[in-house]
């Protein structure tokens, strides 16, 4: 199946979980939580995103490489401007996944475009 999502003027947890949801193959009768579905799912207009400015500043990513002082910050405002709203909404989908093999295999099947 391929699904398509509008994202213009939807908030971006919204627009994430569904895509999650669909990716996941749960919408379907026949799911299995260990097969892989055939789910394609396709975000359009993912910079028409409504993201408020308050999230914008208060929501902050962290990674850390492991090394005294390697802890790295970023707030969102700066990681759309510098990496743009598709990475963003792929990190944020890749986040509602389930932590086991499928997961690099169910991102796959994911396209976002501007």
């Amino acid at each position: 199946m391929k699904y398509t999502i509008d994202a213009q003027n939807k908030k971006l947890g919204r627009v994430a979980s569904e895509a999650a949801r669909l990716l996941r193959g749960k919408g379907s009768a026949s799911y299995t939580p260990n097969e892989l579905p055939d789910a394609q799912v396709e975000i359009v207009n993912a910079a028409g995103l409504s993201v408020t400015e308050k999230k914008g500043v208060q929501t902050v990513y962290r990674r850390y490489s492991g090394y005294p002082g390697g802890l790295r910050e970023m707030q969102l405002a700066a990681f759309i401007a510098k990496k743009g709203h598709a990475e963003l909404l792929r990190k944020v989908i890749l986040g509602m996944l389930p932590r086991n093999r499928q997961r690099s295999r169910l991102i796959k099947h994911l396209t976002v475009k501007n």
